[in-house]
């Protein structure tokens, strides 16, 4: 309820769009695990689609009300190698993160595990859009979610 307007409609279409912002480290509840590794010298554009599993770990009791990406860089064929990381732990970049918003927050125990898959391919009618689809499964003590979340980072 926004100044006594219903915006529940617009949900859906809205968390379709990953959210591109600062997420804090102390938000971060979960281990975390690497969806994709490129190596910058070989990668084609075809190496772009993917399609990973991913299984976190909760550290805590909390909520779940979406899953965070990011990714980190280093270039190591060079005299000093260097790299970086726009992690939510890592020094700010002006890259941020990516917020994928779930449908429904889960409830989550310590100890309890989230498992899904992440898959990701240019848009076909714009390939410098993505086209994301998330499926998450959890079984939890408190709640539970079996979904699949297709969103479209533009």
């Amino acid at each position: 309820d926004v100044y006594g307007f219903d915006m529940s409609p617009l949900k859906e279409i809205a968390i379709k769009e990953p959210v591109v912002d600062v997420v804090d480290a102390k938000a971060v509840i979960s281990n975390t695990v690497p969806i994709l590794h490129l190596d910058l010298l070989t990668c084609t554009k075809e190496d772009l689609s993917f399609s990973s599993r991913f299984i976190l770990h909760s550290q805590r009791d909390d909520y779940v009300h979406g899953l965070v990406a990011y990714f980190e860089c280093a270039f190591t064929q060079i005299h000093k190698p260097l790299g970086f990381s726009t992690a939510p732990f890592a020094q700010y970049t002006h890259w941020k993160q990516t917020i994928f918003y779930l449908p429904e927050t889960l409830t989550v125990c310590e100890g309890e595990v989230i498992e899904g898959n992440i898959s990701c391919t240019p848009n076909s009618k714009n390939n410098r859009d993505l086209d994301i689809a998330v499926q998450v499964d959890f079984e939890g003590r408190h709640s539970r979610m079996n979904a699949s979340c297709d969103y479209r980072l533009r």
